[in-house]
């Protein structure tokens, strides 16, 4: 999966706000399907949702484009997967998997409709949000069930699913959620999952929260937002973006180290710090990220 600074929630059923989220600046648009859109209208929204993905598509916008499926319990995702599966959805963000079980059987369902369809074997990719008790549980087996498992968030947000489904109360500051959001980190770069996305931040006004809440996740592992407003997006892709003077440094320091390599040392003293090549490597990671982000963009 490329890198994701932001991934922003459309309602699937308001074509025209697919448009505005284009505008936002968003890396990715989640068409979404489920708790965005009324009971009344989810049948016609997935169809609504399939054709803004062809006219996005057609226009070539840049954000990519997944979709929040309904839950296969709610008897909707059959039709949500036939409508919505074609050329220009990059994946489908997954609701309230429980179980690995879940993840091999969705396999075989979108492997199944790229033959049909002659989409690439493997071209939808999967990014699943553990909202339950039961998907943290199993968080490691659920990440490694397939290699269309992308990415994946959870254990954050005031009043939301796995608060409900674990017992805790959301605070900003994240210590009740740290050892959840620890171990998805774990998960994801143990099963080679190299983009964990955080997610949400559910209060639209508080901006500075929103920007503590990038940053606290930042540093925990995690590499981009999923944004449920616009005004998160600009935040989001600043915070998750290594900065000109990070990527600065980093060449600084490869060049530092190569410089003392070629002279006989493994080691080096750059700019008070002792560094290897371990630090290089680091490094080396600071830039390519940047390049692909800058290449994305």
């Amino acid at each position: 999966m490329k890198p994701y600074r932001s991934m922003l929630f459309v309602p699937g059923h308001k074509a025209a706000w697919a448009d505005k989220g284009v505008a936002s600046g968003a890396d990715a648009l989640i068409l979404d399907l489920e708790d965005s859109v009324p009971e009344a209208d989810k049948v016609q929204a997935r169809f609504t949702t399939a054709a803004t993905i062809d006219r996005l598509r057609n226009v070539g916008v840049r954000p990519e484009l997944w979709v929040r499926a309904n839950p296969a319990d709610t008897g909707l995702l059959a039709g949500d997967l036939e409508a919505v599966v074609r050329p220009g959805l990059r994946g489908l963000f997954l609701a309230k998997i429980c179980t690995a079980a879940d993840i091999v059987r969705l396999d075989g369902v979108l492997t199944h409709l790229e033959e049909r369809d002659g989409l690439p074997p493997g071209a939808i990719e999967l990014i699943v949000s553990y909202e339950t008790a039961t998907s943290m549980a199993h968080c490691e087996e659920i990440a490694a069930a397939s290699p269309r498992v992308a990415s994946l968030l959870g254990a954050t947000g005031p009043s939301a699913d796995v608060g409900r489904s674990l017992g805790f109360e959301f605070t900003p500051a994240g210590l009740e959620s740290l050892y959840l959001r620890s171990r998805l980190i774990l998960a994801a770069r143990s099963n080679g999952i190299q983009h964990p996305v955080a997610g949400v931040w559910q209060d639209i006004r508080d901006l500075d929260g929103c920007r503590t809440f990038c940053e606290d996740n930042r540093r925990l592992g995690y590499r981009g937002l999923v944004a449920i407003h616009p005004s998160h997006v600009a935040i989001a892709n600043e915070v998750f973006a290594p900065s000109p003077d990070q990527v600065d440094e980093a060449r600084r320091m490869i060049a530092a180290f190569r410089a003392a390599e070629a002279s006989g040392s493994a080691a080096v003293d750059f700019e008070g710090q002792h560094i290897d090549i371990a630090h290089v490597k680091t490094a080396e990671a600071v830039i390519a990220l940047s390049e692909a982000i800058t290449a994305a963009v």
